[in-house]
């Protein structure tokens, strides 16, 4: 009988272990986003001011700058956006052992339940953990999906403004942009989608 408490406390010693090394993953993965959705902000602005002072300095220049800068913008953005979706799930990952772990500490002691709040799914514990519904609609509200909107933006602008510059008038120009953001943002989220679905097959 001894033998088994002392193996059950050292299960307990491992769990508790796992669990603030998963917590640990978990903060990792949401600093990491943090860093480089503010990385891709700052050069955004940066990239921003500079055309205010080429447009204003030379208008020859404003296009071939505009092309470079936006074009690295761009680029920047969809390296970003695929790496914000590697840490979200990470994140996931890290919060559905969470939650399984939680489930164990449930039932360690008749009056634990009530501490230890679970749907019985990790899925759904994980997201009930991020204040998400587990469906496509939770796309919108990542950092992944912030950064893409921006980016389609600027991906929008760019092509409305060299469409503008080859002679279209300014609502065509304009039109087209937009089409090409919203193509573009589509493209992000059906990437996210899909990416979170090879991840978790079983949602």
């Amino acid at each position: 009988m001894s033998d088994e408490r002392a193996d059950e406390s050292q299960f307990l010693g491992v769990l508790n272990t796992e669990y603030f090394v998963l917590q640990g993953a978990s903060n990792a993965s949401i600093s990491e986003s943090s860093s480089r959705s503010s990385l891709y902000l700052v050069t955004l602005s940066s990239a921003l001011v500079s055309l205010g002072f080429v447009s204003g300095a030379s208008t020859d220049l404003f296009l071939p700058f505009a092309g470079a800068a936006l074009t690295t913008v761009f680029v920047l953005g969809w390296f970003t956006i695929a790496r914000l979706i590697d840490t979200a799930i990470e994140n996931l990952r890290a919060l559905r052992a969470m939650a399984r772990i939680r489930r164990y500490y449930a039932g360690v002691h008749p009056a634990a339940p009530p501490f230890f709040v679970s749907t019985g799914d990790d899925a759904s514990d994980a997201y009930d953990m991020l204040g998400m519904r587990s469906s496509r609609r939770w796309v919108v509200g990542t950092m992944a999906s912030m950064v893409g909107a921006v980016n389609a933006a600027v991906g929008g602008s760019g092509v409305a403004i060299f469409t503008g510059a080859a002679g279209a008038t300014t609502p065509v120009a304009v039109l087209v942009g937009v089409v090409v953001g919203v193509i573009l943002f589509a493209a992000a989220a059906a990437l996210q989608i899909q990416r979170f679905k090879r991840a978790f097959p079983s949602g």
